[in-house]
């Protein structure tokens, strides 16, 4: 199976990654921005003899072109996408009146146009799978209901709009038989978590929320299509 994950420089994309390259056969596109991290994730994979096969793209998601992967895809013989998630997030912690409007719109383009480029340029490429399942990485901060922070205005309610996005998106596609849901997490262990919070003890290890995204995007669409689901300890 052919999967790509963004955000896979660091926490729970490097996670999903290394869990999803285990399988037998797979080929995992692991793309991020920092190149570097992108060659140590390669790296662990390969030490740890994993079944499935890494493969590093770094860029910038806000600023594909067209046919950015085409290249790729065509040298490592990939024809079709069995999974995508759509992990890379920006986080500014900032109270509202204070957010300018271009650190609104950043937050905005890497947690929502950027999910919303990257799906509309593989589209092709998912309806060539049996079974593919697009997973959009929200938060329990864009999830109707629950608390909410100061400081998050911008973050949480880009996350509420990917949410949003997946569900209309489960419609739209129904006929290319292509599933598309949200994971909205709680607070995890994760890099952009202690810059955005620090010393912020998260009760969630980004090994483990890895783990858990790997094997839904793999197969959590055989029990749903369209649903926004948390994915948090009780009392978060």
């Amino acid at each position: 199976m052919n999967f790509i994950v963004t955000g896979a420089g660091s926490g729970i994309g490097y996670q999903a990654s290394i869990h999803l390259a285990q399988r037998q056969d797979a080929k995992v596109i692991a793309v991020s921005r920092n190149k570097g991290n992108l060659e140590k994730l390669k790296r662990q994979s390969v030490n740890e003899k994993a079944a499935g096969e890494i493969i590093p793209f770094a860029c910038d998601l806000t600023s594909l072109q067209d046919g950015a992967f085409n290249e790729l895809f065509k040298s490592n013989k990939i024809t079709a996408i069995d999974g995508l998630v759509n992990n890379a997030g920006l986080l500014i912690n900032k109270p509202f009146e204070k957010l300018s409007r271009e650190e609104f719109k950043s937050v905005y383009e890497v947690n929502v146009f950027g999910p919303m480029q990257l799906i509309s340029m593989l589209l092709p490429y998912l309806r060539k799978s049996a079974r593919p399942h697009i997973v959009n990485i929200s938060s329990l901060g864009g999830f109707q209901g629950t608390a909410k922070f100061a400081g998050l205005s911008a973050y949480s309610s880009s996350k509420a709009a990917l949410a949003c996005l997946s569900e209309c998106l489960a419609v739209e596609f129904a006929g290319d038989k292509i599933a598309v849901n949200a994971l909205c997490l709680g607070a995890v262990d994760t890099e952009m978590l202690q810059l955005a919070f620090p010393g912020f003890n998260a009760p969630v290890k980004a090994a483990d929320m890895g783990r858990y995204v790997a094997d839904f995007v793999a197969g959590g669409h055989a029990y749903y299509n369209g649903k926004i689901l948390p994915v948090a300890l009780a009392g978060q």
